[in-house]
């Protein structure tokens, strides 16, 4: 698993904040990048919750929800990276929680 890992894009937040757009719709949930643009009308919640969630980190709100097992399953369809703000100077993420993240799906 951990090829996988180190497989997946790292991506910047502000890179994701620029996908809330008719073009792309990214979210962040739990450290990790989906790009959910492609699932909007088949959502079983509506586009609505995932275009306003668009951009942003959306674990709050998608784990108040309590999503099926095969929800969960199913986002590694729409996973496209995780999320590293590691500037190298000691500023924005820890990839290795996401890493640990990661392995436990």
């Amino acid at each position: 698993m951990a090829a996988a890992v180190d497989a997946l894009k790292k991506i910047r937040t502000g890179e994701v904040k620029r996908h809330k757009t008719n073009e792309s719709y990214w979210v962040i949930i739990n450290g990790k990048v989906y790009d959910v643009t492609l699932f909007l009308e088949e959502h079983p919640g509506g586009e609505e919750i995932l275009i306003e969630n668009a951009g942003t980190d959306a674990t709050v709100n998608f784990e108040d929800v309590g999503h099926s097992t095969d929800a969960q399953e199913m986002m590694l369809t729409y996973l496209i990276g995780i999320i590293d703000d590691n500037d190298g100077n000691g500023g924005g993420g820890d990839a290795s929680s996401v890493t640990t993240d990661l392995i436990t799906l």
